[in-house]
This record gives C-alpha cells, sequence and structure tokens, in this order.
C-alpha cells in the first residue's frame, strides 16, 4: 500500500494509537484525533523521538460535535492535501446490567460509538463523492454480531454500525468510495484493562493495528480478528435462540 495521508479519530490511546503508529511506521501522514490533548501530543512527541519514516500530526476534536468534525476534515485537507484513508474508531465502553438499569449508559454509548462515526460520514462522505475516490475505514466489534450479556448498550451500538456499512457498503461502492468494516475481538487497551472477566483470545493492541493495516491495504469489506474468535462468533449467531441461549448462559455464567 504507498503511502498517503490517513485521519483516525480515537487515536490518543488503544488500538487508534496503535493504528497511528502502525501507517506512520509505514511513511503516511497521520492526522489523528482524540479529545485529550495531553494523549495526543505524547503520541506525536514518541514519533518523533523514534524517528518513524512518516509522521504524526494532533488535532483536538469531540466526534459528538459534528461541526468540529466537519473543520477538523478541512484543516487536515488544507494543510497536507486530499485524504486517502479515514478510519472512524473513536468508541467507549460503560458497563450495564439489568439490575441497575438505566438509560443513562445506553444513550452516552450511542452518542459516541454509533453517532461519532455518522458525525465523521457527514464530514468526509461528500467530499470522497464527489471526488469519487477514498476509503473509509469503521471500527466496530465482534461484540455486534449478537447479544452478549452485560454488553447490552455497547453491544447495541456495535450491531447498529455493522447494519448502517453493510447498508452504505453498496451505495459508496458505486460511487468509487471504499468501506471497510472493522470488527476487532478483545484488544488489550485502557478500556479492556477495566473488564473483570476472562477475556477470549486477547491479543495487543499493536497486533490488531497489523490486522486494520493489512486489511485496509487489501480493501477488504470486513476486517475481522483474531480468526478463532470470529469464526466461533458467527457460528453462535446462526443457532437456535433456545441452544444460543444455553451456550451463551453457560459460558458467561450469567
Amino acid at each position: 500500500m504507498s503511502a498517503g495521508c490517513l485521519w483516525i479519530t480515537g487515536a490518543g490511546k488503544g488500538i487508534g494509537r496503535a493504528v497511528a503508529w502502525e501507517y506512520a511506521k509505514h511513511g503516511w501522514t497521520v492526522a489523528v484525533s482524540a479529545r485529550t490533548q495531553a494523549d495526543l501530543d505524547a503520541l506525536v512527541q514518541q514519533a518523533v523521538a523514534a524517528k518513524l519514516p512518516g509522521r504524526i500530526i494532533a488535532f483536538v476534536a469531540d466526534v459528538t460535535d459534528q461541526d468540529t468534525l466537519k473543520q477538523t476534515f478541512k484543516a487536515i485537507e488544507q494543510d497536507f492535501g486530499p485524504l486517502s484513508q479515514v478510519i472512524f474508531n473513536a468508541g467507549t465502553h460503560i458497563p450495564n446490567n439489568v439490575r441497575h438499569f438505566s438509560v443513562d449508559p445506553f444513550r452516552a454509548i450511542m452518542e459516541i460509538n454509533f453517532l461519532g462515526v455518522v458525525n465523521g460520514l457527514s464530514a468526509v462522505v461528500p467530499t470522497f463523492v464527489a471526488r469519487r475516490a477514498g476509503h473509509i475505514g469503521v471500527v466496530s466489534s465482534v461484540a455486534g454480531y449478537s447479544g452478549l450479556p452485560l454488553a447490552s448498550a455497547y453491544g447495541a451500538s456495535k450491531a447498529a454500525l455493522i447494519n448502517m456499512c453493510e447498508a452504505l457498503q453498496p451505495e459508496l461502492e458505486a460511487q468509487s468510495v471504499t468501506l471497510s468494516m472493522i470488527n476487532p475481538g478483545f484488544v488489550r487497551t485502557p478500556l479492556t484493562d477495566k473488564n473483570d472477566f476472562p477475556m477470549p483470545f486477547l491479543i495487543d493492541a499493536d497486533v490488531a493495528a497489523r490486522h486494520i493495516y493489512d486489511g485496509m491495504a487489501k480493501g477488504k469489506f470486513e476486517i475481522a480478528f483474531p480468526l478463532p474468535f470470529v469464526l466461533i462468533l458467527k457460528f453462535l449467531r446462526m443457532l437456535p435462540y433456545g441452544l444460543y441461549f444455553r451456550l451463551i448462559k453457560k459460558v458467561t455464567r450469567v
């Protein structure tokens, strides 16, 4: 994949940070955005110290603010030229369960995980369609394949992203715009560090970043990993509900 210019949201920590580093290792100019200036500054300084072939430039932006994302997209292209790729990665997780049921985690997670991506799409899609060029990556999750206990809010946001990407892909392809849906399993990040349950097939963020970089380079629609976990979850979602719920209860011990 020839080097170009990438914008990635949610790049201050975790997967986004690792992906930014991976692209810069391959000579890309990487515009990173997140809400926290200090996280972005630390990433930029580390990239400079490491003398990466590419460079990383920081833009503070909150994905819940549609106008800010439009301004950020415009500023990046004014400074560095047309973007080759955009990866909408920003997301969060708030544990929730029926014993303490509340609308608040659903609203907060949908605002960031789902509408944050929609806000980003509203910034770039008109330009990419007008150019008949560009590659968009949307980070969802294997948690969006089917409902999992204790993840009703998080899983719903990721399922919404999967459904949206499936709907958008034919339309964008007709306009010569590539769309990739990125579905990671458990990745070691500050978010997953808070989990107090076993995480099967857990991988490091740099491993996830390589999967994403390679999948984007191939123009794949679905970039899902790690493969064993993906296959297990895709198999489970095909089962009759009676069997599915029995297995899920046994595995999650709900």
